[in-house]
């Protein structure tokens, strides 16, 4: 506790300054040992602004600016925001869809990274954008106690977060200006529209929705109210309508889609 206290009066006396997210990173580290730490700033489904990452050059390349490329857009976090979860401490098992271990998104993508496991303190800030302060391990999962003994400390990452950050979505105006163009900026529905577009029906593009997000077919069944195996069916439909034998091309294709430049 003493270390924490004394690292506290380091983050607030940072807040403001360019040191504020390395030393708010610090003192977490002295409260619960972790690998990695980034930090992004989530508004609207807009490319995510990267605040912080303490990434060595290889790694920085997979869990930033490839997420940046549109990975994002299926990421339990990311989605975490679009839904408004409630302000807190969050596992990501914890925000996953049911099959979001077996989904493509998880072995195209997140396996790349390598992690044990990230959890990520999600902090609403004055403008109503959403900071997701993320720690990340690569050997071993937080064990329930440093979860509960991250959490105590909660209240005091979102008070220096919300000071710090509190104008977010001022200071990113003009970035957000010179990529409004881009389909990647565009909202999550608009994406999964553009997939097939006239090709693939509505429920159809509803189907590959949630399935690329990591829903099985039976959760996919409950959310669209039809059965597990109509949902089977629709997939079935979609992988021969795209001309597509497997889960990993239809990513494929919905990130090309997402990084495509666009029409008109």
């Amino acid at each position: 506790m003493e270390n924490w206290t004394k690292a506290t009066g380091v983050v607030i006396e940072a807040v403001g300054t360019e040191d504020f997210a390395k030393s708010l990173s610090a003192a977490l580290k002295g409260i619960v040992p972790f690998d990695f730490t980034v930090i992004f700033g989530y508004l609207g489904a807009a490319r995510p602004i990267d605040l912080f990452d303490d990434f060595p050059r290889k790694k920085r390349k997979i869990f930033v600016e490839d997420y940046q490329e549109g990975p994002y857009l299926l990421d339990p976090f990311y989605l975490a925001c679009e839904n408004k979860v409630e302000p807190g401490l969050y596992r990501i098992r914890d925000l996953a869809p049911d099959r979001f271990f077996q989904g493509e998104y998880f072995r195209s993508y997140y396996m790349r990274t390598g992690l044990a496991e990230e959890i990520g303190f999600f902090i609403e800030l004055p403008d109503k954008s959403i900071a997701v302060v993320s720690l990340m391990r690569a050997e071993k999962p937080f064990t329930q106690k440093e979860v509960r003994q991250l959490r105590q400390f909660w209240p005091i990452v979102r008070a220096l977060c919300r000071c710090h950050w509190s104008d977010l979505s001022a200071r990113s105006v003009e970035g957000e200006h010179a990529v409004a163009n881009s389909r990647i900026h565009q909202s999550v529905e608009l994406a999964f529209l553009n997939l097939g577009e006239g090709v693939l029906t509505p429920r159809e593009r509803q189907v590959v929705e949630y399935t690329l997000k990591g829903h099985s077919a039976d959760a996919v069944g409950r959310i669209l109210e039809i059965s597990p195996g109509t949902v089977r069916i629709h997939r079935r439909n979609v992988y021969s309508k795209l001309r597509i034998r497997s889960q990993g091309e239809l990513f494929s294709k919905f990130i090309k889609t997402l990084i495509a430049e666009p029409v008109g």
